[in-house]
């Protein structure tokens, strides 16, 4: 572990996985190939030695969060309201967060102080396809002006004020729109995980989303690297869900490997990589903790903020 004279304690993935302690292991091989996502390397061993121990460090987070509560209690001498803990996980379209978000959630509801995990991504808050496309803006579909952000704020207030229950949107990636008068319940969670490209954006004045997260992750990788993926993933989905005929992008379902390849690319580079640069990749440094991936999507450093 180093310190670097950041605001951050670095660990190589050796010195990471030994904070697992004692942490029993409770997903198996048959878990992990069901949570991961398309063209997402994951393992048991990966499981274990990255996020047992964050599973660890994040329950005894909550611990004391639900200990400051006991103590809220006996100041007022009256019960207060429990409010949910709030994980923020961030990162480019491809790096793999919408897995981490789903090993997290299995792995925090094992504890016996939280065994209500909800996530949330903020893929619900997205403008409808049409309102996009009204405000010509739907080649900017992901980026901050493409999100209800209001909505998805006075989502956040509401968790953080202890209202209960709530609805979240819903989205289908196969129709790449969010489904119109389908919500899903929040019903009394001890966490919630909000996973999304820009959930760490802040500065400026007024509230933003990331204001009322207990914790937060960032996860990182080489643009080249999850380039890579992206290209991967594509290719992937266009053999698969991109067949299906109500699909979206059903169109590229046909492409010949090297048309796919290059339409992946142009997406890349005109899109996603935009975004990265100019609104996801500076958030970086707001969140809490850093997990550094490798070319074949292993940790291989994590970076954790002191508190």
């Amino acid at each position: 572990m180093t310190a670097n004279g950041t605001p951050y304690l670095d660990f190589a993935r050796d010195e990471w996985a030994s904070l697992r302690a004692a942490t029993p292991m409770t997903l198996t091989a048959e878990d992990v190939d069901r949570i991961k996502g398309i063209n997402v390397e994951l393992s048991v061993p990966e499981v274990e030695a990255i996020y047992l121990p964050l599973s660890r460090l994040l329950n005894l987070y909550v611990r004391a969060s639900q200990q400051l509560f006991t103590v809220t209690d006996t100041f007022l001498g009256k019960p207060s309201e429990r409010v949910p803990y709030v994980i923020g996980i961030a990162g480019s379209v491809a790096v793999g967060k919408s897995t981490i978000a789903r090993i997290l959630q299995e792995l925090l509801k094992t504890w016996p102080d939280h065994p209500r995990v909800d996530l949330v991504t903020t893929d619900g808050f997205l403008y409808p396809n049409a309102l996009l496309e009204a405000r010509g803006i739907m080649d900017r579909k992901g980026f901050p002006e493409s999100f209800d952000r209001r909505s998805l704020l006075r989502f956040v207030e509401s968790l953080k004020s202890g209202a209960s229950p709530l609805e979240a949107p819903i989205y289908s990636h196969q129709a790449y729109d969010v489904v119109p008068d389908r919500r899903r319940e929040i019903d009394q969670p001890d966490i919630v995980i909000l996973e999304g490209l820009n959930v760490l954006q802040g500065g400026g004045p007024g509230s933003f989303v990331s204001d009322y997260f207990d914790f937060s992750i960032y996860v990182d990788a080489d643009p080249a690297d999850i380039e890579t993926w992206y290209i991967d993933r594509f290719l992937t989905l266009r053999d698969t869900a991109f067949r299906q005929p109500d699909a979206y992008f059903h169109r590229y379902s046909d492409l010949s490997d090297a048309d796919a390849t290059a339409e992946a690319h142009r997406i890349w580079k005109e899109i996603n990589e935009v975004n990265l640069y100019e609104n996801i990749l500076h958030t970086r440094d707001r969140a809490t903790l850093i997990l550094e991936k490798g070319s074949d999507h292993g940790v291989e450093r994590v970076r954790l903020r002191r508190r």
